[in-house]
């Protein structure tokens, strides 16, 4: 059964940073593409950041040189180091992939940017 297990979430001020954590089981983890998502309350669910399974990356703009999206296969761990955080980054944030035909979810983890 795949499961991720999320962690590293929480308030912090303008400008400060936060590092996400998923780690993954149940999934040969090394040879997925693995996805930071984030929503806001009553709106859709936004991808962040990619990383392939050989490590090549993409963001969304609105992040583009303040988030970095990182894996360590041996861990079978992803993460999302988040720098120079402004209020609109506060969402619920998800990682995923897409293995065995279907999308699997983390449970989600809050970040609250605010003073």
């Amino acid at each position: 059964q795949v499961q991720f297990v999320q962690s590293g979430g929480g308030l912090v001020q303008p400008g400060g940073s936060l590092r996400l954590s998923c780690a993954a089981s149940g999934i040969n983890f090394r040879l997925y593409a693995m996805r930071w998502y984030r929503q806001l309350p009553g709106k859709e669910r936004e991808l962040v950041a990619s990383i392939t399974s050989d490590h090549a990356r993409n963001y969304t703009d609105s992040v583009k040189d303040r988030f970095i999206i990182s894996r360590d296969n041996v861990r079978s761990t992803l993460y999302l180091q988040m720098n120079s955080l402004k209020p609109e980054d506060t969402a619920v944030y998800y990682c995923s992939t897409r293995a065995y035909g279907r999308e699997f979810w983390g449970r989600g983890t809050q970040v609250t940017v605010s003073s």
